[in-house]
């Protein structure tokens, strides 16, 4: 009723008959930590500040491009991998240390697979860098500034990837342990971690990549990551983005290629400023040493492309060379390809389905084939109880994510990603909306008001099949009220107590088909 009746009059007065409603929290919103070849908007550094970008094309606006990385030789050993026969001699490549930065490519791969809104994090860049020095300090970040600490501020993203931790080796669980803490401090994300040197066939998932994992990786939290091996043979890699100038300065191309025309073309080809300076001369003697200073950087770019495609031309070996090279910087770990799954099941069939059973685009195939028979010790590890998910080659049907399990695979509550996913998803969305009773009266209208806000919500995620039972009751059951969850003495404390159980649905991991004889029927 109007309050202000002293004078005579018709008052107008609106009553809201409908109820409140919750909103959904996003869910598919992952941000990527790592090194980037710039980080600048409009003038302004954007290293260690979250970036929001919705494209690859914002990444590369904002971030640049890939770091290029240097590539070494070495005759070959045993269990040596990435060999080629080059001038009668069978060698190794490797890339050379401090040469290894994961994050452009990862992007890539997260958009190749369905992603879409993220975050970026800069912690470095490496524009006209030979040499890339990553370090945990730098992902890290301290108090709330730089790396991983900056994301405590934001509220938004609700999944952390850092690839280049693999750049680190073991001590990359480092940070992989505190980005799992910072996950269960948050509540609102998980962590999709990557296992180092998880591209090694050699090692065949079998040996000390996954038992170091297992050991490193802690037992604190586990319940807010999930990890996925094996690394990732993608495509995404041109063969027009791999020159020899990938080559460290340390390799001879003279020395291996066989091809004599080759070693002529590399003999007479300039190796130095000066060099090139003097080779402009002669090829345009009427320039002055000023004019041949200024177009110098466009005769030398123009003159190692014309080289390389030269080499291309005459040299069978060098053409093997650029490809081998080509599928190193190929192998990624599979992280940011997982985000990308993640966030497309969650946009087109929801957060609960668990994003498993899924083909991976960009993707030619793990870079170990899996067996059944593997996968047993890393889905159900019985010593240490971490779960690891595998990503497997089946015939006619393509690559595809073969596991959906968090690292505590022991856990009947939080065993599978989408149950914890799920979970996050309905508790921020309830949280966020009843804040809006925070200091409102604790009795009995406040009670039926929440109970009803929630009970709606909860019914609206059972029909969309978030929640399993054949009724709603079945499916969840919420309580609030003196007698029930709270106290005289709870309401004299100012506490309105919430007790919401739930049903979420699980995946169907293993299904098992009985199959036996009956006796003709007449």
């Amino acid at each position: 009723m109007a309050k202000n009746l002293k004078t005579p009059g018709v008052y107008i007065e609106e009553k809201n008959t409908l109820p409140n409603s919750i909103a959904e929290v996003a869910t598919a919103i992952p941000a990527f930590v790592g090194y980037t070849e710039q980080a600048s908007m409009n003038g302004e550094s954007l290293v260690n500040r979250p970036t929001r970008i919705t494209s690859l094309a914002d990444y590369e606006k904002l971030f640049g491009g890939a770091f290029s990385p240097k590539f070494i030789l070495k005759d070959a050993g045993k269990g040596d991998i990435n060999l080629v026969a080059l001038g009668g001699r069978k060698m190794t490549i490797r890339r050379k240390n401090n040469s290894r930065a994961f994050l452009y490519h990862s992007i890539r791969l997260f958009y190749a697979n369905g992603g879409g809104l993220c975050y970026i994090v800069s912690v470095g860049t490496y524009a006209d860098k030979d040499f890339l020095d990553i370090n945990k300090k730098d992902l890290l970040g301290s108090g709330n500034v730089g790396g991983l600490q900056s994301l405590l501020l934001e509220k938004e993203p609700t999944m952390i990837v850092v690839p280049d931790a693999v750049a680190l080796g073991v001590d990359g669980y480092d940070v992989y342990r505190k980005v799992i803490e910072q996950c269960a401090k948050m509540k609102n994300r998980v962590a999709i971690i990557d296992i180092c040197d998880g591209f090694d066939s050699t090692d065949s998932g079998t040996g000390d990549s996954i038992n170091v994992f297992r050991e490193k990786i802690g037992t604190e939290y586990l319940s807010y990551a999930a990890a996925y091996y094996p690394w990732l043979e993608t495509n995404l890699v041109k063969k027009e983005e791999v020159t020899f100038k990938n080559l460290d300065e340390s390799v001879s191309l003279e020395a291996i290629l066989p091809e004599t025309q080759a070693v002529v073309l590399v003999q007479e080809f300039p190796k130095s400023l000066e060099e090139f300076k003097t080779k402009l001369k002669s090829d345009r003697p009427e320039l002055s040493d000023k004019a041949a200073d200024v177009l110098s950087a466009d005769y030398i770019e123009k003159s190692e492309s014309d080289f390389h495609l030269r080499l291309s031309a005459i040299s069978p070996t060098y053409v093997v060379l650029m490809d081998e090279i080509r599928s190193v910087m190929n192998l990624l770990p599979a992280s940011a390809a997982m985000a990308g799954i993640y966030s497309m099941v969650d946009n087109s069939r929801g957060v609960w389905k668990a994003p498993s059973n899924v083909g991976l685009s960009s993707v030619i195939k793990p870079a170990i084939n899996i067996t059944h028979n593997q996968q047993e010790d890393f889905n159900v590890d019985t010593r240490s109880g971490k779960s690891i998910n595998s990503i497997r080659t089946f015939p006619g049907v393509g690559t595809l994510v073969w596991g959906a399990s968090t690292l505590d695979g022991n856990s009947l509550d939080w065993r599978y990603i989408n149950v914890r996913r799920t979970m996050i998803m309905l508790e921020q969305s309830i949280n966020l909306a009843l804040k809006a009773y925070v200091f409102e009266p604790n009795d009995a209208n406040t009670w039926s008001t929440v109970k009803s806000l929630v009970s709606n919500f909860l019914m609206n995620k059972w029909k969309q099949g978030a929640l399993a039972g054949s009724s709603p009751a079945d499916a969840f059951d919420v309580q609030v009220g003196l007698g029930t969850t709270m106290t005289s003495v709870d309401i004299l404390e100012g506490k309105m107590l919430m007790s919401v159980k739930l049903a979420i649905s699980r995946p169907a991991e293993f299904i098992v088909i009985t199959f036996e004889q009956q006796m003709q029927k007449p």
